[in-house]
């Protein structure tokens, strides 16, 4: 049997943190990388027996990257600390390990869990990030700050586990508010060498709200699926209004200092 080394990323996310290390006991390494968290999150992670490691916060890319340095055993199974293995992923995961894998590196299907119910559309179910669960050393991540890609380093195709784990991105709406803000921010520097107006951050909201919630049936969702389309719409929306304003450089209107006449 092939060891497995388990990396969670993680940033304040104490109430969060357990149940994703909980998911992972069965592997032989827990790697929790924390980016300074500032709640209880190292606490927790230490107690449940994850070596936690510091890694200074330089974009998702850079992150995901040193996090895989830290592993030390054959293969790494990448998990965030909003998602969750289940018992059939580690069950499949175990059974390609106990022979001679196919693949060097396996997509992982999620299936997403929002205000209170199971989302069948949006474009999340199934839906995939980067390949989860790979032979150490045969990917690296992109240095995107969000969102980031990844290059394959094995002539062997990619393949893709049939069974789901969970994904439970939001515990409030306050959360989606405060993760649009801050991954709209993060997405500016992909615009860098675009011109962008007003116009372009409304179009391209608006298109991301219709592909959401038309196309990829967010309706089915109800008031969630709405939800996940007005997200989508706002990170887009302020992604491009924040790099116009970055271009833009405005400057505040000056004032004299005002004396008793």
């Amino acid at each position: 049997m092939q060891t497995v080394s388990a990396y969670i990323l993680a940033y304040n996310e104490a109430e969060k943190i357990a149940d994703a290390i909980s998911s992972v006991l069965w592997a032989d390494e827990i790697v929790v990388a924390d980016s300074g968290s500032t709640d209880r999150t190292v606490e927790i992670a230490e107690k449940l027996g994850a070596r936690v490691v510091q890694i200074p916060f330089c974009g998702f890319g850079d992150l995901r990257n040193k996090a895989v340095e830290q592993c030390r055993f054959d293969w790494i199974f990448s998990l965030d600390s909003d998602e969750r293995c289940t018992p059939e992923v580690r069950d499949e995961i175990l059974s390609i390990l106990s022979a001679e894998p196919m693949r060097d590196a396996y997509l992982v299907p999620r299936r997403n869990y929002m205000m209170g119910r199971w989302i069948k559309g949006s474009g999340w179910y199934p839906n995939f990030r980067q390949p989860q669960l790979f032979r150490k050393g045969s990917l690296r991540y992109g240095n995107d700050p969000v969102h980031e890609g990844y290059e394959l380093l094995t002539a062997r195709k990619l393949g893709r586990l049939q069974s789901a784990i969970w994904q439970c991105p939001f515990r409030n709406l306050e959360e989606v508010i405060r993760k649009m803000n801050r991954y709209s921010s993060l997405g500016v520097p992909k615009l860098t060498n675009k011109r962008v107006s007003m116009w372009t951050a409304l179009t391209h909201g608006l298109w991301s709200f219709i592909k959401h919630y038309v196309f990829k049936r967010g309706y089915r969702d109800g008031w969630a699926g709405f939800v996940i389309a007005l997200g989508n719409f706002e990170g887009t929306f302020y992604r491009y209004a924040k790099r116009y304003e970055q271009a833009q450089n405005w400057s505040l209107p000056k004032s004299e200092p005002l004396h008793k006449p």
